[in-house]
């Protein structure tokens, strides 16, 4: 039998666990549901009543159930766990030891609903599994790439330093899950979409995802924040708080009611959103409000994280309510027509999802939108995240190292925008080539204005391409006062403009302005010596720089045309401590860089 991998995923009201092979097929499921009020043990499709008082008697259930299964327990090469906070101490996942279960025991405050369950989970899995690997897979992981004008809040630097208080957000193993389940049934790569992700159950969250990446998201340093849950409150105006503490509520008793008995259940006493949607259709007043209020915080974020990316091409329902409620999302979809999300109602009704077939398409002919409900399978998700971590690799000593270049703000042109800035029939001059083979730096110079300020004598790189492109480093944007986003070279769909002025005249981009995704182009061999393939994510440590540093999201760029190098822009080689780079676009440096970790692909 092919090695297995058991995944434990401890939500806020069930458990489960799947027994999945390297293929990604589910051999054994099994969960125990309704934590909260009506218990019940589910083994593949049979369910029946249980007697349960607390997670650890839950979780010693199922361990009993999975007993037994000898032929598929003796077949388990690792166990993965689905942690809900990692704080900034894990951007992706890791094998546990005493120091992790530490780390996790340290955020469960933040997460109390969680992380307590989370932790249970494992020191069971690790007795009754000792000499099995345990990785901790991580829902904050995803969201690492938020940008800082979505990560951080707007309190004093030294409080958010002391206290490490800044955005996390959550539910993102099943963000990600049904992002790339969505663009795969759409047959769309993943980095050419632009999704906002509706995680809709006991726990709610939404999520921007674009081009493969959480730009925002709704939940923030705890789950509490955001949409209107099962028992947590989202949102609160932060005067409702002090007015309650002056009222006699100490933090014990305000997380409580915030975690426990708000949300729906504060509204209407219940937190089965089946029950409140039976009710209200009943015509209680209280059900009917709380329906309105979760429709209409969701539809509120939705909107928002449309603006935010500058469009939306997927609408993803997903978890418990999503997947299975056509009354939410109906009220949800209500007035979206202007994004070109459309609802086909007829579909909507019909709409039912399953781990075989896990999208349903709810959208009406033609919609410029798509929307989908899309089961989400985060145990399938810890699965191949557990098996790429503990993929066997070269050592690190067997592999050579990479060289780094700094890439600092440069310019390409098209032939027609060349002959506009330098005057018609010009062709670029070569000043010298940099690594790429058949690239250079030109002697053309150009400047590049913005709507404060302008950068000048800013080198134009050979040859030319079909499209204008201009790259800048972060602190790039706040001279010019424009907002460029992340992304691979090529991709400037929806990203910033500007003004470029040459000798004989001058051009306005409405587009075309990026900040660099940082990169290492390899060559087909070299991507085969270090187990990579085109378009995945690795993490890579900085070695020979003042400060070492290893840096997440590192786009694998192959072809034959390359040569291995990594590229980072100015503010990456100055927080690494890398020496001066001088004028030069791109110029290769003493220092070298080594692929540290592998992460799961993003595209």
């Amino acid at each position: 039998m092919n090695p297995l991998i058991l995944a434990i995923n401890a939500g806020s009201s069930s458990i489960k666990l799947a027994v999945i092979d390297g293929a990604g097929a589910r051999l054994l499921d099994m969960k125990v549901t309704g934590l909260s009020d009506s218990p019940r043990l589910h083994i593949n499709a049979v369910q029946s009543a249980l007697d349960c008082t607390s997670v650890e008697v839950a979780f010693m259930r199922l361990y009993n159930e999975l007993a037994k299964y000898p032929r598929l327990t003796r077949a388990l090469v690792a166990v993965g766990h689905r942690v809900a906070h990692g704080g900034a101490d894990f951007p992706t996942s890791v094998r546990i030891d005493d120091e992790v279960l530490a780390t996790i025991q340290s955020l469960s405050t933040l997460a109390p609903l969680h992380n307590g369950s989370a932790l249970t989970g494992i020191l069971q899995a690790r007795r009754h599994f000792p000499g099995l690997a345990h990785v901790a897979v991580f829902d904050t992981a995803f969201h690492s790439t938020l940008p800082r004008r979505a990560r951080e809040y707007a309190l004093p630097a030294k409080l958010r330093e002391q206290f490490s208080i800044r955005r996390f957000g959550f539910h993102g193993i099943s963000h990600a899950w049904v992002s790339q389940v969505a663009a795969k049934f759409l047959g769309i790569p993943l980095s050419q979409l632009r999704l906002v992700s509706c995680h809709l159950g006991s726990g709610a969250s939404v999520c921007a995802v674009e081009y493969g990446r959480s730009i925002d998201t709704s939940m923030g340093m705890t789950p509490l924040e955001g949409l209107i849950m099962s028992t947590r409150s989202g949102d609160l105006d932060p005067g409702i708080l002090t007015l309650l503490a002056a009222s006699g509520y100490d933090a014990a008793s305000l997380d409580h009611l915030l975690n426990y008995e708000a949300g729906l259940k504060g509204l209407t006493g219940t937190a089965d959103m089946a029950r409140i949607e039976s009710r209200a259709a009943a015509g209680e007043a209280a059900a009917q409000l709380a329906l309105q209020l979760f429709a209409y915080r969701v539809r509120k974020y939705v909107g928002a994280y449309a603006t935010a990316l500058g469009g939306m091409d997927v609408l993803i329902f997903t978890a418990g309510i999503g997947e299975h409620s056509a009354g939410v999302r109906h009220r949800i979809a209500q007035r979206l027509e202007f994004l070109g999300a459309s609802l086909d109602e007829d579909r909507n009704r019909q709409a039912a999802v399953d781990h075989e077939h896990p999208v349903f398409e709810i959208s009406a002919n033609g919609a410029r939108c798509r929307i989908l409900v899309v089961a989400t399978d985060e145990e399938r998700a810890l699965a191949g995240d557990v098996h790429r971590l503990l993929k066997p690799v070269q050592a690190h000593r067997t592999l050579p190292k990479i060289a780094v270049a700094v890439s600092a703000h440069h310019v390409h042109l098209s032939q027609a925008s060349l002959e506009i800035l330098f005057g018609p029939g010009h062709q670029l001059t070569q000043l010298r080539p940099i690594s790429q083979p058949g690239q250079y730096a030109a002697a053309e110079c150009v400047r590049v204005v913005g709507p404060r300020g302008h950068l000048d004598h800013v080198r134009v790189l050979g040859p030319v391409r079909q499209a204008d492109q201009v790259e800048i480093s972060r602190s790039d944007e706040f001279i010019l006062g424009i907002d460029a986003p992340v992304r691979e070279s090529g991709d400037l769909a929806q990203s910033a403009g500007c003004r470029l002025e040459g000798p004989a005249g001058a051009i306005e981009l409405t587009q075309g302005v990026i900040c660099a995704l940082r990169h290492i182009h390899m060559s087909p061999d070299d991507a085969r010596l270090y187990g990579v393939k085109d378009g995945e994510s690795v993490e890579v440590k900085i070695i020979g720089g003042a400060r070492p540093l290893t840096f997440s999201e590192v786009k694998i760029r192959v072809s034959t045309q390359f040569v291995m190098e990594m590229h980072i822009d100015t503010d990456e080689a100055n927080a690494a401590g890398i020496g001066d780079w001088g004028e030069s676009p791109l110029v290769s440096l003493k220092c070298t860089a080594q692929l540290s970790r592998r992460l799961g692909s993003k595209t």
